[in-house]
């Protein structure tokens, strides 16, 4: 993965936070190493988007406090930047994601697109969806529309925890799957879970569907530009391809269960096996059209 040094990437929507890591209205997320993080469980996230919903509700859940805006990326403006550092890299990414959906949802759906916001934070900090502390994997928190990302986790957990390979295109993964999620928050498609949990469950489905649109962007990166026309990449390799696939494999709900030590039981998957996630991201990455992700209408998963 190279970035071009001449792309301005002062557009990305990324900032970094301290503090307002209290109590939300609803409860902080639970957590339990990975779970409770987009990239491994969303099902915590999905509940309190249906009660939301349900509820009327709009703004999202008070925290214990206002968190306070850093200047962590206050230094990332071009794509040469990018390429020497992990924080403004984020911010490219962010950037070419916004780029790629803005152009491809609208033209392949009926739906509106609007941008998303990473929120990068250290220990902890207060989402529309609860607090959320260090040990809550990546998530998309559809109340505020949101992702958040604790960037330790790719370090301790995908690589410590679970055994990842890492490299510099694991976290582009991992963003690309919670962007993918934003996408389903504007195309309706989280109204559609009702099942929770199983090998087939609609939870799975949003799942692996998120993957898929991680590949479709991953493809359609090269060709993402910033406001002047200039490529926002230089390149994608096939190393990169791979990094990201051993992502996804490393966060299947069997290589999780297996790495804690545990049976596997397909009745508390969430997100769907490591061969599942792979199909799913390479199917995006091969993918023509938006509807070849249709997860939730494939018979076989």
């Amino acid at each position: 993965m190279r970035f071009n040094p001449k792309a301005n990437i002062g557009g990305g929507r990324v900032k970094d936070v301290r503090g307002g890591g209290g109590g939300g209205g609803m409860g902080n997320i639970p957590i339990g190493g990975i779970t409770g993080g987009g990239i491994g469980t969303t099902i915590v996230v999905i509940i309190i988007y249906v009660i939301v919903q349900f509820a009327g509700g709009g703004s999202g859940v008070s925290g214990g406090g206002p968190a306070e805006t850093t200047d962590r990326y206050a230094q990332c403006q071009s794509g040469e930047d990018a390429n020497n550092s992990a924080d403004c890299a984020r911010q490219a990414v962010a950037l070419s994601l916004e780029q790629y959906w803005e152009q491809t949802l609208p033209r392949q759906t009926s739906a509106t697109f609007q941008p998303t916001e990473i929120v990068t934070f250290t220990g902890g900090t207060s989402t529309g969806c609860g607090s959320a502390s260090k040990d809550v994997g990546p998530f998309y928190c559809p109340t505020d529309q949101r992702i958040y990302l604790d960037t330790t986790f790719f370090e301790d957990v995908l690589e410590g925890q679970l055994g990842g390979q890492g490299g510099d295109f694991v976290e582009p993964y991992v963003i690309g799957h919670e962007y993918g999620h934003h996408i389903q928050n504007l195309m309706g498609t989280m109204g559609r879970v009702k099942t929770q949990t199983g090998p087939t469950s609609d939870s799975v489905r949003l799942e692996l569907q998120a993957d898929c649109y991680a590949g479709m962007w991953t493809r359609g990166a090269t060709g993402t530009t910033d406001d002047t026309g200039v490529t926002i990449f230089e390149s994608i390799d096939q190393a990169d391809i791979e990094e990201a696939l051993d992502a996804a494999k490393s966060v299947g709900d069997d290589r999780i269960q297996q790495q804690g030590g545990g049976d596997v039981n397909k009745e508390q998957w969430t997100h769907g096996s490591s061969a599942e996630r792979m199909k799913w991201f390479t199917t995006g990455y091969e993918a023509e059209d938006i509807e070849e992700c249709d997860t939730f209408s494939a018979s076989s998963l």
